[in-house]
């Protein structure tokens, strides 16, 4: 739990690399370099408050000493500086609306003992949308100076979406979790038919499904899939306990991108989803 002025926010542990406490002219130097340095890896420094739009309740004084929060999500990595680290706690993580969904940053929300609400962020998202907004103004002012060399602004990247399959509660919402953690959209079906139902709506990025489900199963999902136009191309990544060669072959002949077994790495799930989402 972290505190920026009067308001809360969370943060999963599991982003989580360092906690530090530094001196006003350490914190003074990261600010001016805009990064800090730790075991070899460079990590792009900014106040909570900023990344939120939020600085108006935010004294600029350095203080004595400053709360730093090292982050990591993925292969990206954040420093955080805040008002103060409050300590862990065992929240249970609630669905946010529609609208918060598409806020990169934003995973969820939890209601705390004291009945307050707060938000659960996902700050290295914040850190990377921050810069590439910066890059964007950058580009945009380069252009305006120098119009003859024509330069081309970095357009910030588009938040993508995966679509989870599975007749599970539980998968679902762990994938949910760990997808939303990485800053993805995240959409869910309990089978093929609610799924084609839901990507005849908003098509995603990426679809992940299982294989045996009510109604529609993971194969004959996979083969309306590729039957329809408007989704022919749509990466496919199949997890399944059903890992015989016959099954992965089968899996393969109707189109499916990436097969995993059960249990599967989390690292090698992302790293699937990142190649196949900017396809």
């Amino acid at each position: 739990m972290l505190r920026v002025g009067s308001n809360y926010y969370g943060v999963p542990t599991m982003m989580v690399e360092q906690v530090q406490r530094l001196k006003s002219d350490v914190l003074g130097a990261a600010l001016g370099a805009q990064e800090i340095t730790w075991q070899g890896a460079r990590y792009p420094f900014h106040h909570l408050a900023k990344l939120l739009d939020a600085e108006d309740g935010v004294d600029d004084a350095l203080p004595p000493y400053g709360s730093v929060v090292l982050l990591r999500s993925g292969p990206n990595r954040a420093a955080i500086q805040v008002d103060d680290i409050l300590g862990g706690q065992e929240i249970v993580i609630k669905n946010i609306g529609p609208q918060l969904a598409r806020v990169p940053g934003v995973t969820g929300a939890a209601v705390l003992g004291s009945g307050e609400t707060v938000l659960i962020l996902n700050p290295v998202a914040l850190s990377l949308r921050h810069m590439e907004a910066l890059a964007e103004v950058r580009a945009k002012a380069a252009e305006s100076v120098a119009p003859e060399a024509e330069p081309t602004p970095a357009e910030p990247e588009r938040q993508r979406s995966v679509l989870v399959v599975d007749d599970s509660l539980t998968v679902r919402k762990i994938t949910g979790r760990l997808l939303s953690r990485e800053g993805y959209i995240v959409l869910v079906a309990k089978d093929g038919v609610e799924a084609l139902e839901k990507m005849r709506e908003q098509v995603p990025d990426v679809m992940i499904t299982d294989v045996e489900m009510p109604r529609m199963d993971g194969f004959d999902l996979t083969r309306s899939v590729r039957a329809e136009e408007a989704l022919k191309t749509l990466p496919i990544i199949m997890i399944t306990s059903r890992t015989a060669e016959k099954h992965r072959q089968h899996a393969s002949e109707l189109g499916v991108d990436v097969f995993l077994g059960k249990p599967y790495e989390e690292s090698e799930l992302l790293g699937h989803i990142a190649t196949l989402a900017r396809r």
